[in-house]
């Protein structure tokens, strides 16, 4: 051998040692965490999406995958990775009573791996083992579980404007881990505030995904259980790539089926637009790829629930007639599905000072009537509530536009109030949950005990503690009960069919 040989192979092998020796949080910048992926439809043999980050040090991953720990490893195809980065932003310039004062730039982010690696031929809903290895070498392992299929009972929890960095938000992310779901929704607003990628580095994923659970440092969730979500207005919609060009983070750390409608990335009001620096841009397209823009409207099956997930930002027009086609499409090809479920972030039906005006969703009301939609959830007002079940139609504004300057809908609604005492058969109409209390400041809680200052449509409201809603479907009943961020029972109702 000879001696440039020789020192090659020495430097491999100390390279190799060094790697061994490293913690798991020295050999990732986000530990492995689990997605659903382009998977929209059940299958007799499931799959989920691992991805991890690293640094852009090129590395040999590979993961394996059991079924029972009698059971051999099955290698996985080799993961695939994206390089994600973002130049330094622009100083921004803000001061009171006409003084300007500088503040400075953002950091840049420098150049990083998204690695994906898909969990294939897992049994619908059987508990399996995966572990990542680096340089042949096991580096982190977990349990998680396969997609439920439709003669299976499931339970998800589903909460929304979280990621703030606060111990409500450790707090709720414990009570879900105790709930021991199925998978974990989230009704957008991820991370506060501008869906940066500095944001989750701080405000998502040590919550979900902490290597021990507890109330003050969240839980180790989203490695064993895929979370899923909706675009809101602090992911996708408050972006300013001059000052944050690592906004837009939803488009590189999910991966979520891409069944939504086709739009052109830059098409005014269907989708959402790029502005600002365009070296940003650049790098943000390469690496978004191929999500941005289809991953913000998608569909899903879980169990025997069809789920119809819609970006509500106000870039959107969902009157658009294309739009509106795919989501009928989209509904009506999902007819025999026991439960219809529809998210998105901003509430149409809301009883909030804050945001109260913000109303647009409702134009899509008959939609999810005509096709029996069981339950609608959102989020954005930091609270809880639900409506009464209730049919909308609604009806132009006074200069006949029908939507008002600061997003009103005027319409005529009908409530099914037998189901608001206790009924347990079917609701007459659609069930509005609004669940927005998942970890960032409580919205108007002197509302809650001020049922005069509340809509006639909400039948509940709880606006004093952080919570999330826990909801177990078994065949064809539906309860749901929203629990505290300390583990209280706040509301409970079911649905039979």
């Amino acid at each position: 051998m000879s001696k440039s040989i020789r020192v090659a192979s020495s430097l491999l092998s100390f390279a190799f040692l060094a790697c061994q020796s490293l913690t798991a949080a020295e050999i990732f910048l986000e530990k492995p965490y689990l997605q659903l992926g382009d998977a929209p439809k059940l299958a007799s043999s499931e799959s989920l999406v691992l991805l991890w980050h690293t640094d852009n040090a090129p590395s040999e991953w590979s993961v394996e995958v059991r079924a029972s720990k009698d059971a051999k490893w099955r290698a996985m195809q080799k993961p695939t990775s994206q390089v994600v980065s973002a130049p330094a932003g622009a100083p921004a310039f803000a001061g009171k009573d006409g003084a300007k004062k500088d503040s400075p730039a953002t950091p840049a982010i420098e150049p990083h791996l998204v690695y994906r690696a898909h969990l294939t031929g897992l049994k619908p809903g059987t508990e399996f083992s995966y572990r990542v290895l680096n340089a042949g070498k096991q580096v982190f392992e977990a349990t998680a579980r396969a997609r439920k299929s439709a003669s299976q009972a499931q339970r998800f929890v589903l909460f929304g404007d979280c990621g703030q960095g606060t111990p409500a938000e450790n707090a709720v992310a414990y009570q879900a881990y105790l709930a021991k779901p199925d998978f974990v929704f989230i009704p957008g607003d991820i991370v506060y505030g501008s869906g940066r990628i500095s944001e989750y580095r701080t405000r998502f994923f040590p919550m979900y995904n902490a290597d021990e659970a507890s109330a003050a440092n969240g839980a180790p969730l989203i490695r064993s259980i895929p979370f899923i979500a909706a675009p809101g207005n602090h992911d996708t919609a408050l972006q300013n790539y001059k000052r944050y060009p690592d906004a837009l983070a939803y488009f590189l750390y999910w991966d979520q089926p891409l069944n939504g409608p086709d739009v052109p990335a830059n098409a005014e009001k269907v989708a959402h637009t790029l502005t600002g620096n365009v070296d940003a841009q650049a790098a943000f397209l390469a690496a978004g790829k191929p999500r941005y823009p289809k991953m913000a409207n998608y569909s899903f099956d879980y169990g025997n629930a069809h789920w119809t997930v819609l970006d509500a930002n106000v870039y959107m027009d969902w009157n658009n007639p294309a739009l509106r086609e795919w989501l009928n499409k989209d509904l009506a090809a999902a007819k025999n599905a026991t439960w219809r479920f529809v998210a998105f972030h901003q509430p149409g039906f809301n009883s909030s000072k804050q945001h109260f005006a913000e109303q647009y969703m409702r134009l899509l009301s008959p939609i999810f009537e005509a096709h029996k939609v069981d339950v609608v959830f959102a989020g954005h007002v930091h609270n809880y509530q639900r409506s009464f079940p209730l049919t909308f139609v609604p009806k132009p504004q006074p200069d006949g536009a029908q939507i008002g300057p600061k997003g009103e809908v005027a319409g005529d609604w009908k409530l099914d109030k037998t189901f608001g005492t206790g009924a347990t058969a079917k609701p007459n109409g659609v069930i509005y949950i609004v669940s927005g209390a998942g970890g960032a400041e409580l919205y108007n809680p002197e509302q809650q005990t001020d049922p005069g200052s509340w809509q006639p449509f909400t039948d509940k409201f709880f606006s004093e503690v952080h919570s999330m809603s826990v909801v177990d479907i078994d065949g064809k009943v539906l309860r749901l009960k929203q629990i505290s961020d300390t583990g209280k029972e706040l509301d409970a109702f079911r649905i039979s069919k």
